[in-house]
């Protein structure tokens, strides 16, 4: 996995903004639409803000969440309302390019394998993203596949239910899905994950962070976040 290291998190925004329409070109010029998926956090919402202002083919692009929180429309706590404030409000995206987790649903189950099929009509069968775009956390963990969690183990489903996790239940991307994305694009800022972004890059299989296909993975960190790796 390649890490390029950036002086702060605004570079690091810019630069991840930067990828990800370089890659969005890349697609249309193959006369294919694009499908990135999202995770949350203060420095990517600085990125999804700088990649409204980028050169992209918005009409080729499907943006679906790799993460969610359970809780009602409009709640701070959810990606989706950053999404809609960071992308949707500055990009010329129609609201139907914005696929978010039906985290709403009382059947959450349910809800989980209507993501599925989502992806599904969006990315194929499986669904292969063409970019999948990862937080890491202090503990390791990614998307919301935390640790000590049984959505850890889940092999034969793309999106799945977590258990309760800093006040939230979390309807996430598996790992499954997030490996055959084509591309990984990581985001990482801040002293407090110098130590797991070493153990990510050395592949340390005993954080959920370091499960996750090195091949085709770009790590961008800020100096602070690079400081042990």
């Amino acid at each position: 996995m390649n890490i390029e290291v950036l002086a702060d998190a605004a570079a690091v925004a810019c630069r991840g903004a930067e990828i990800i329409a370089e890659e969005t070109r890349a697609r249309a010029a193959a006369h294919r639409p694009f499908v990135l998926a999202v995770s949350g956090g203060h420095t990517p919402w600085i990125m999804l803000r700088e990649l409204a202002r980028q050169d992209v083919p918005w009409r080729a692009v499907n943006v679906a969440q790799v993460d969610e929180r359970v809780a009602r429309a409009g709640d701070p706590d959810r990606n989706l309302t950053h999404l809609r404030e960071s992308l949707l409000a500055r990009a010329p995206l129609a609201p139907g390019q914005i696929h978010a987790m039906p985290v709403e649903l009382e059947d959450l189950d349910a809800a989980a394998r209507q993501y599925a099929a989502t992806l599904e009509q969006l990315a194929g069968s499986p669904p292969i993203l063409d970019l999948v775009h990862l937080g890491l956390g202090p503990d390791g963990h990614t998307a919301s596949l935390v640790p000590g969690d049984p959505v850890l183990e889940v092999a034969d489903r793309d999106v799945a239910l977590t258990n309760v996790y800093m006040g939230h239940r979390r309807m996430t991307l598996t790992f499954p899905v997030i490996n055959r994305a084509r591309k990984i694009l990581w985001v990482v800022t801040g002293g407090e994950k110098a130590a797991m972004l070493a153990r990510l890059r050395a592949g340390d299989p005993s954080i959920p962070a370091g499960r996750i296909r090195p091949e085709n993975a770009v790590a961008l960190a800020d100096r602070a976040a690079a400081a042990g790796a």
